[in-house]
């Protein structure tokens, strides 16, 4: 390539496309191990994973494992393709077998619930992720609040964000639904560590 030429067009509003994040990945100018999500078209350093969190990540994703029906699965701190973003939520339910996304990320339409563990991250779960996951049409999210030791259900996204946010507490549980289908509850205490 001639010098002075970009590798990546320039996009009017400075921000980088989910096609340009790739290329920057698949190009070697970006690397998995440099810790960047892709949020609203900037690259945004992921939290440092301290044992609180990890623990919690590790106990919601087992308790979610076992009570999913067949034909989904977890995915654990893995991107999820959106329009203008490419997050690695903390856990995530999507539909299908892990193996049918073997050559692409899955997109909104097939993951049902994203989790998010939050401690130092939590001004940004709540906002910036809440706007991106909701504006996709995610129907569940779930903020894991280490700070408050609750968890936050988001539900019925809209455009500007979630419309419903409910908390459960460390003696409450969390009814469990997978596109509005009962599926049980999960106690609050068994995901915080």
């Amino acid at each position: 390539m001639p010098p002075g030429v970009p590798l990546l067009p320039a996009s009017a509003t400075g921000r980088l496309s989910v096609a340009d994040y790739h290329a920057l990945l698949r190009s070697g100018q970006l690397d998995p191990a440099d810790r960047l999500e892709l949020l609203d078209g900037q690259l945004v350093p992921k939290m440092t994973i301290l044992p609180p969190h990890a623990t919690a990540v590790e106990n919601v994703r087992e308790l979610l494992r076992e009570a999913l029906p067949s034909g989904w699965h977890v995915r654990s701190q893995q991107p999820v393709t959106l329009a203008t973003s490419e997050p690695e939520p903390d856990v995530a339910v999507v539909r299908g077998h892990r193996h049918d996304y073997a050559s692409r990320h899955p997109g909104a339409a097939e993951v049902a619930l994203v989790v998010e563990v939050a401690d130092s991250s939590l001004a940004v779960d709540r906002g910036l992720k809440a706007r991106l996951y909701a504006e996709a049409g995610i129907e569940v999210y779930w903020i894991v609040n280490l700070v408050d030791r609750q968890i936050e259900v988001h539900t019925s996204p809209t455009a500007q964000g979630y419309a419903q946010v409910s908390l459960f507490s460390a003696t409450q549980s969390i009814p469990l639904l997978l596109e509005g289908v009962p599926l049980g509850t999960l106690a609050v205490h068994e995901v915080l560590p």
